[in-house]
């Protein structure tokens, strides 16, 4: 094996989706300036998800569809068959 090829830095890090506040903790090195208390009294490194696999479309089967300026309603009425 190589030296210093892997990252030594491996700790629990806690990952949280905040479109419905499920949380997580598993191994990382990622960085990250925030930290949250853990339910075991410990507080760890957080990283916030957008999107993870409780709120993914794919793993729910249900579609959310996210429009902040109306391009679906434009695209929609622009290429509406008539």
């Amino acid at each position: 094996m190589k030296k210093d090829l892997h990252p030594s830095n491996y700790r629990l890090v806690v990952f949280k989706d905040m479109s419905n506040d499920y949380a997580f903790i598993t191994k990382s090195c990622i960085d990250t300036k925030e930290t949250i208390k853990w339910e075991d009294g410990n507080e760890y490194p957080l990283v916030k998800l957008e999107i993870s696999h409780t709120s993914h479309p794919y793993y729910t089967g249900k579609m959310k569809l996210v429009d902040t300026a109306g391009r679906i309603d434009k695209f929609r009425n622009r290429y509406n068959k008539k």
